[in-house]
């Protein structure tokens, strides 16, 4: 490997970047000390779960949905489950929404967690990995693990199982949980409230580079609770927009060298920003006030607008998932049945919910039997690639006086920011850098 950072032509190529999730390329073309070009590369195969969709019950889409992600299983799960019965025009209130947004509540719980001390924390404090880090940090890792635990816990019991869960169907579960069963995982979540606090404060201590940006955060916003399973599509720059209106106003796009759409905003083809920092900012005032004043003390604003930071942002957002566990557990009074009948009914279905790492938007046309006819997935990796390119053309040139070694460390950091899970949009990553 090259670590001349002078003229002519260096070139860095690293076979896989550790610490996301799936596989696939970077490429930055570096020319006298200008950055010329930058490629996100997904080569991995396409996975056509889109494709297997058709021409299956409409009551399957959940539990072949929940097969695209082991991370983020749920959000798949819950925005087919959400999709489908608006093609049917049902709604589904009362106890079995509130247990929905626990089974969310775990996988936020899970997922973030396992982002911030497993996956990212290592690049903060210049470890190889979380259990190189684990050697000089053990109790931070295992708090981390602690919390992961906890959020495992929640997806057993809300999905039967945390990986691919399978209790989740249109119009419901097919078992709702007995009071003293959700009452058993409430000492878990009072500790888990602890250690989520001492996240939040523990994240903030981190360094962060100065990188603050100009983004278009895009994310779900609802009447009254920080977002999770429904709402509007919002942005900071106007945009106000039902589900149904999603293909109006974003479109993929294919990019020859890539696997994996882009997806952009229309018009004009820009980039945008989805995940926790979007979240956070479009809804903000719907956090509980000591959550507020939580992630002020941490030194959050209202709006974080640093990616590197967004390591803060998870946390509290970890912290407002264990509080609205608890919530629901303390007011839960079991529901007379577990789920709805739903009946198919000729139409199409729009959802979109708010995924770990960002808004994922599900679309289903079905017929008078149920049948699907066609299915549209878009996760929030595919919408945040575009955006991930973009970091990367205005902080590389900061860094154009390191050596090759350097610029592939805090690139790789960068692109961690969003935590990319690659097996949604099609897998992740190889860094190749080419200077001339």
């Amino acid at each position: 490997m090259s670590d001349k950072h002078g003229g002519g032509t260096r070139t860095i190529k690293v076979d896989y970047l550790a610490r996301v999730e799936g596989e696939g390329a970077m490429y930055l073309k570096i020319r006298d000390n200008v950055l010329e070009d930058v490629k996100l590369k997904i080569f991995e195969p396409p996975r056509f779960f889109e494709g297997l969709l058709r021409g299956r019950d409409f009551r399957e889409a959940p539990d072949i949905t929940s097969r695209i992600c082991g991370i983020c299983p749920v959000a798949y799960q819950m925005s087919a489950v959400h999709a489908m019965e608006n093609a049917c025009g049902v709604r589904v209130e009362g106890a079995l929404r509130e247990l929905r947004r626990l089974f969310y509540c775990g996988e936020w719980i899970s997922s973030h967690t396992l982002h911030v001390y497993m996956l990212h924390a290592p690049d903060f404090l210049g470890y190889p990995s979380a259990v190189e880090m684990a050697k000089d940090h053990p109790e931070a890792v295992k708090r981390g693990l602690a919390l992961k635990k906890t959020g495992n816990d929640i997806m057993n019991l809300m999905g039967g199982r945390e990986i691919h869960p399978v209790n989740a169907r249109v119009g419901g579960f097919y078992r709702a949980p007995a009071r003293s069963e959700l009452s058993g995982l409430r000492e878990k979540l009072l500790h888990a409230r602890d250690l989520a606090l001492e996240t939040v404060k523990w994240t903030a201590t981190l360094d962060f580079p100065e990188f603050e940006q100009n983004y278009t955060f895009v994310a779900l916003r609802h009447g009254d609770e920080y977002p999770m399973n429904e709402g509007r599509i919002v942005s900071n720059m106007g945009l106000d927009i039902d589900m149904s209106d999603y293909d109006n106003h974003f479109e993929e796009q294919h990019v020859d060298y890539s696997n994996a759409l882009h997806c952009v905003m229309k018009p004009g083809n820009k980039s945008y920003h989805v995940g926790p920092m979007a979240r956070y900012a479009l809804n903000f005032d719907r956090l509980l006030s000591d959550i507020q004043d939580v992630a002020r003390s941490a030194g959050l604003g209202p709006v974080c607008t640093n990616p590197f930071k967004s390591i803060i942002v998870r946390a509290v957002e970890v912290l407002y998932a264990v509080t609205e566990a608890l919530r629901v557990i303390d007011n839960y009074s079991p529901p007379d049945t577990s789920f709805i009948t739903v009946e198919p009914k000729a139409g199409t279905g729009y959802a979109a919910t708010e995924a770990p790492r960002g808004l994922l938007y599900h679309r289903y046309t079905i017929d008078d039997d149920g049948i699907i006819k066609d299915a549209n997935i878009v996760p929030p990796t595919s919408q945040n690639q575009k955006m991930i390119e973009d970091d990367l053309r205005r902080f590389v040139p900061t860094c154009m006086d390191k050596s090759d070694d350097e610029i592939q460390y805090v690139s790789e950091q960068a692109i961690r920011n969003y935590d990319p899970c690659i097996s949604c949009a099609t897998h992740f990553l190889k860094l190749e850098i080419d200077r001339r």
